[in-house]
């Protein structure tokens, strides 16, 4: 908590993109892929360091500051403002970002094929989450609180771009193979477990 205070903007950016990534990370396990693709991690940082992690840092301070305090209007202002703009700017930034990192000859066509899908589902998970975050953390962490949620945003992401097309239905497979992945990680405490007694 120390680094974060005293330097909130290089801790918040550079949490931020480690857990965004992380996600990525954790959608190739989940994927159970052969061979990690690592070059896909590193551009999924890149554009969570570069661009998401700057961008939440001082949107949401310019967010407290137009709008200070936690009263139900001013909560409502912030909320409708991330949801109305930072949202389907965040959401676009990935998708083409991350295309352009790969070379794309077509950087839109993930964003024309996901995007309103994307965001659609991104409805029934932010406003939830930001409205925690602007309630429950103080300013100098609501970055790290966006990037933790964002962790798993970006495996939701991650999976949609790879073999889905952003709709809840995709988010729901998804949870169902972090659920089957959670409950093998489980087995294999317990056989570690059984084995050491």
């Amino acid at each position: 908590m120390k680094a974060v205070k005293r330097f909130p903007w290089l801790a918040n950016v550079t949490l931020y993109g480690c857990l965004f990534a992380g996600g990525d990370f954790v959608h190739q396990m989940i994927a159970q892929r052969e061979e990690m693709d690592w070059k896909h991690t590193r551009n999924v940082a890149i554009v969570a360091i570069s661009f998401h992690g700057n961008f939440n840092y001082f949107w949401l301070r310019a967010l407290e500051s137009r709008f200070p305090g936690k009263s139900p209007g001013m909560l409502f202002r912030k909320l409708l403002l991330d949801q109305s703009f930072a949202s389907p700017l965040a959401t676009s930034v990935f998708y083409t970002g991350v295309s352009f990192l790969e070379n794309k000859d077509d950087v839109l066509e993930d964003w024309r094929e996901k995007f309103l899908n994307t965001y659609k589902t991104g409805l029934m998970y932010w406003p939830f989450m930001q409205f925690l975050n602007f309630i429950l953390m103080p300013l100098y962490l609501r970055t790290v609180f966006m990037g933790c949620c964002a962790f798993l945003w970006a495996t939701f992401l991650c999976f949609s771009r790879q073999s889905g097309d952003g709709t809840a239905s995709v988010a729901l497979a998804f949870l169902y193979h972090l659920s089957l992945l959670y409950i093998y990680i489980h087995l294999i405490l317990y056989q570690q477990h059984v084995q050491w007694a």
